[in-house]
This record gives C-alpha cells, structure tokens and sequence, in this order.
C-alpha cells in the first residue's frame, strides 16, 4: 500500500485520495496525456479549473485512462469572476458538458474574488448566491461534494450565513513557508478538508538551504519532503506536473518526518515567488 491508496473522507462519507494531480499550466491538448499517465502511475485524484482551460483535455483523459470511472475523483473550479447564481447554474452545466462527465467529485469557488481584485472589494452576497448553485448541483447529484478555494475565514463565515452545506474543502495555498496554521485549525474545528496546492511553493522552495538540508537529512528530494509535509499537515496535496517521472517521485513518500522538523517547516516564511509574483495567490495579498 503505498499513499497513492490511502485516502480522506469528508464530512458526508464521500472518501478523496490524499494525494492528487494538479494540472495548473498543463494545456489542453496536453491534459489527457498527463491523466492518462497519472492514472496508469496510480493516481486517483485529478484536479482542474474552468480557469485552467483544460477542461476538455482533462475529461479525455479521465474517460480514455482504461479505469472505471467511479474509480476516479475528479475536481474542478467555478471560475472567480462567478458571483451570480444562474452564471453559477450555467457554469456548472458547462464544466460537466467540457469535461464531459455525468457527474463532478468536486466542484469549488476558486476564489472569495475575481482575479482582478483579489483580496479586495466585497463580493460576500455574489459568493451565497454561486454557492447556492453548488447546492442545488450537489442536491441534484451533479457533484459528490462542494467546496471553496482560497477561502480565509472570514469568506468562509459569510458563507455559512446562508449555506445548507458546510463547505466539505477548502483548496489553499500551503507549503513550508506558507503554513496559514490558524486557518487551518479553523478549518479542522469545521470539519472543512483542507487541499494544498502548489506544495512545492511553485518551485520557490528548491533553492531554500534550510529545506535542502531537510530532505538530505530523510534521503529524499525536496519536493518529496515538502509534499509529505503538507500530508503530515492533515492536507490533500496537489503537486502539478506533467512529467511521468516527477508523477512517480512524486508518490514516493514512504517515510516520516519528525515533530521538530515539521516544527521547522511550519515556522519557515522565507519564499520568494519571484516571477510567479505577479499571479494574485503569489502576491503577498
């Protein structure tokens, strides 16, 4: 058994694997290909985002990866500009109809705010009224479960002020230097799974001599100490790749890392995104 079968469940008995495909910055007529080749590598999990613009390739995959399909957990976004609840219905049809999929494992708003003013005005009305949508999608067994991203406590509160169903996750930013440790535990006491994307801090990480050090320490690579840190955290990790290779490293995580040293991962905050900074979730807001 290795952590490619190991799984969570989530608040409504509905069961995700702990470790997932992200397919951030894979392109669509390069999305089947990595599915498939996850799929055939053993994973289970595939992440994707309307905003991603590869629905249509990560559908592909899922249904050509020779594997029953209730076999996979799929997940996908409704894009962050989305503050309206028919824009919602209509969105959520059109993810279903481009991946081509009876039904969604999990659907999330990808973000309290549209891209362009992330971290910025007040959207807590247009987020009930989206959300509303992934009720009546989740009720009407469209999705198995519904969630948020990039959610901090605050939007998850105005949430719940007109929700039916508590979010079942939230997917996040989290990786050693990025431990949002107080959001975390308020998700735990909501029963709200967290996710972490980007757990490789977008390749930010690999130069950091303390987490180098680390991984030398345990005999494995940096992003293998670093995904099995945010497991450790009691989070699904989402690393995204569309190497084989780096899906198979990927995996191997077969070992522990010790308090003290988790400790010191969850106390790290030195990461430059560089580059990547221009992206909202990169930018410090």
């Amino acid at each position: 058994m290795t952590i490619l079968d190991e799984k969570y469940e989530l608040s409504n008995g509905v069961e995700i694997p702990k470790l997932g495909l992200g397919t951030w910055f894979i392109d669509d007529d390069q999305a089947a290909e990595a599915v498939r080749a996850a799929v055939d590598i053993g994973y289970r999990n595939i992440d994707t985002a309307q905003a991603y613009g590869n629905e249509r390739g990560v559908g592909e995959g899922v249904r050509t990866a020779g594997v029953p399909r209730d076999e996979l957990f799929v997940s996908t976004k409704l894009a962050a500009e989305i503050k309206d609840h028919d824009q919602a219905v209509d969105a959520i049809d059109g993810s279903l109809a481009t991946l081509g999929l009876e039904y969604i494992d999990l659907m999330l708003i990808h973000s309290p705010q549209p891209w362009n003013d992330f971290r910025g005005g007040d959207y807590a009305e247009g987020n009930r009224e989206a959300w509303r949508a992934l009720e009546e999608a989740h009720q009407a067994g469209k999705i198995r479960s519904i969630g948020v991203s990039n959610f901090q406590q605050q939007d998850v509160e105005s949430i719940l002020q007109g929700a039916t169903v508590v979010p079942h996750v939230n997917q996040l930013l989290v990786h050693a230097g990025n431990t949002p440790s107080e959001l975390l535990d308020y998700c735990e006491g909501q029963q709200i799974l967290v996710e972490a994307y980007s757990p490789i801090a977008h390749g930010a990480i690999l130069d950091n001599a303390e987490v180098q050090a680390m991984a030398e320490k345990y005999g494995v690579s940096v992003p293998q100490l670093c995904i099995r840190y945010t497991l450790q955290l009691g989070a699904v990790s989402l690393p995204k790749t569309a190497n084989p290779a780096h899906m198979r490293s990927n995996a191997e995580i077969d070992f522990e890392i010790a308090g003290d040293d988790m400790d010191a991962l969850r106390g790290l905050r030195d990461v430059d995104y560089g580059k990547h900074s221009v992206f909202p979730v990169y930018s410090g807001r």
